[in-house]
């Protein structure tokens, strides 16, 4: 190249291939259990424990063992794919960008469920006496999940 032409380097873009997500130069490996756990996650009727997600990742990939559940959970969170939330004390696991949406819990299976349906009308930005100012809401539900109730 003569008369002082300047190249210029490629745009980044942002690659997603069956192995790997390319952002910026930054590669993060997609891998099969990655894959597997947030299909699991994306699948689900409502939050998974971890013994739940290794359960239902174990029939995809019956090698699958709690510590990459665990880290491969943590790696979903940072990437903003999932979301954890806390139930009686336990935390569980959903697919991040679900929308509003609350839980209704299964006191007699254990089972948690999402509900599209939002049992209160309370609108960010509402202020309450002494000054409390909504900002967001979470409401879980319990009782017996329809499963339960028609054994009963």
């Amino acid at each position: 190249m003569g008369g002082g032409a300047v190249r210029s380097a490629p745009p980044r873009r942002l690659l997603i291939g069956r192995s790997h997500v390319v952002d910026s130069g930054v590669s993060k490996r997609q891998t099969r259990q990655r894959e597997a756990i947030f299909e699991v996650l994306r699948d689900a009727a409502g939050p998974l424990s971890v013994p739940e997600v290794l359960s239902r990742a174990q029939e995809r990939l019956p090698g699958l063992g709690t510590a990459t559940v665990y880290r491969t959970l943590k790696l979903l969170q940072e990437d903003g794919r999932v979301r954890a939330l806390t139930l009686d004390g336990e935390s569980r696991f959903e697919s991040a960008g679900r929308g509003h949406h609350h839980h209704f819990a299964c006191r007699e299976c254990g089972g948690v469920f999402d509900l599209d349906l939002c049992p209160v009308a309370l609108p960010s930005g509402t202020v309450y006496p002494g000054g409390f100012v909504v900002e967001a809401h979470e409401v879980t539900l319990y009782g017996r999940c329809p499963g339960c109730v028609a054994k009963a």
